[in-house]
């Protein structure tokens, strides 16, 4: 079992306690947390706390973890849009609202639960049963293309291309506002965000470099319609970045507007469109191109200056 404990300032107060741990222990998601909250593995200056405590200045907060149990990940018959495969990798079109892998408490209806099924167990294992396969990832609410390693192998050489930023990785965004340029860079290093650990942002210290080309491909009716080609591959990065410049994107309740400004919609507009790199084995360039989800292209048809 293993015991975490953090004290309270006055920064971090008035925060629940299961959002709050959830924000500071990435491994742990929070229905995982709070099942530990229930049982009575959490407590509050040596009290047991529940889910709905407010966090107070001084609380010296106890966590005990359950001892990590091996977790039997099974193959669910997932349906897949497949764009590429082969014998050493797979690139598919991630749907809106699924989570690419599994985590402690979250087991089921993950890309990785799909993806086991349709490789019947020939995925690279470098990032263990959690993870097999999976060299990179997007967020929940993110659609489009990302690439499966079959095997050990394929998963380093994809894993090297991403760490010199030699992939190919372009986004489809819509975004809040206008751009007075056509083109521009965005720079500026990316880390936890100071008071919030569930978000990350610019940061002067301790943030890792991060680097997004915008191109506006359309001006609609308050919203803009952009290209974000990636240098680097921070998490949050476009969100972060296009944020930072007051150009939240349309549905990002996190680094936007609480409420979506169109009714309806459930997280940000935000689509995985073009993925090139080398192959594994061949060497030669593979770029893969996953189509616009409905529900963007009638956002688009709907946000169209007529």
């Amino acid at each position: 079992m293993d015991i975490v404990t953090f004290q309270i300032d006055a920064e971090q107060e008035g925060s629940r306690i299961d959002s709050f741990l959830a924000g500071e222990l990435d491994s742990l998601s929070r229905s995982y947390i709070q099942k530990i909250l229930k049982n009575g593995g959490v407590t509050v200056n040596e009290k047991a706390a529940k889910a709905n405590y407010k966090i107070c200045d001084g609380d010296l907060i106890r966590l005990e973890i359950p001892e990590e149990q091996e977790p039997d990940i099974k193959p669910e018959n997932i349906p897949l849009e497949v764009l590429y495969e082969d014998e050493d990798v797979l690139v598919v079109n991630k749907p809106k609202d699924m989570v690419v892998h599994p985590a402690a408490g979250h087991y089921e209806h993950t890309l990785v639960n799909a993806i086991m099924y349709h490789c019947a167990g020939n995925l690279s294992g470098i990032n263990g049963v959690l993870r097999p396969g999976i060299v990179h990832r997007i967020d929940k609410d993110t659609t489009g293309a990302l690439v499966i390693c079959k095997n050990d192998k394929a998963h380093q050489c994809l894993a090297e291309q991403l760490a010199v930023h030699s992939i190919t990785r372009k986004y489809r965004a819509i975004v809040q506002g206008y751009f007075s340029e056509d083109s521009f860079t965005i720079e500026g290093d990316i880390g936890r965000h100071p008071t919030d650990r569930k978000k990350m942002a610019i940061v002067t210290k301790n943030g890792k470099p991060a680097v997004t080309h915008v191109k506006v491909l359309e001006r609609l009716r308050g919203f803009s319609y952009v290209e974000c080609q990636l240098e680097t591959g921070r998490t949050h990065q476009i969100r972060v970045h296009l944020s930072s410049k007051g150009h939240p994107l349309l549905g990002d309740t996190v680094y936007g507007p609480a409420k979506p400004a169109v009714a309806g919609l459930t997280g940000q507009t935000l689509h995985a469109m073009v993925l090139g790199f080398q192959h594994p084995s061949t060497g030669e360039y593979i770029e893969c191109t996953a189509p616009l989800p409905e529900y963007f292209e009638k956002l688009l048809r709907k946000l169209r200056v007529n």
